[in-house]
């Protein structure tokens, strides 16, 4: 079974930084589109940012863009999510996900629903907390 662990979540102050790793064990992600999902308690999940396999990047909320980087490091098979100036709203589950095909995938992410989208394999991890408090 396909499966990609998160890491780095954390309790940090407003105004802080984290680090949020993707990496997975069992296969690699060289060919995968990785996203980065986070859902807060009581909301729908929101699509953060994507990476596709040639390490184009997309940003989706505007609240995050200029914040949030993504970026993959193929020889440690891992994607990660740069967060910075990190405020309470960002607190939230955050979930990453490779997908195939990988240079599309980013693409339908910001859009996607409760479901796969319809031609894209996806695997999912468990999530890491990230909490922003005083």
């Amino acid at each position: 079974q396909l499966r990609v662990e998160e890491s780095g979540g954390d309790l940090v102050q407003p105004g802080g930084s984290l680090r949020l790793s993707c990496t997975a064990s069992t296969f690699s992600l060289e060919h995968y589109a990785v996203g980065w999902f986070r859902q807060a308690t009581g909301m729908e999940r929101e699509g953060v940012s994507c990476i596709t396999s040639d390490a184009q990047q997309s940003t989706y909320p505007e609240s995050a863009k200029g914040r949030f980087t993504i970026s993959r490091d193929n020889a440690k098979n891992a994607v990660y999510l740069q967060m910075n100036d990190l405020k309470p709203e960002d607190t939230a589950t955050y979930y990453c996900v490779a997908a195939l095909p990988g240079q599309t995938y980013c693409s339908v992410a910001a859009t996607r629903g409760l479901t796969t989208p319809i031609g894209y394999l996806e695997s999912w991890g468990e999530g890491t907390r990230v909490t922003v408090s005083s």
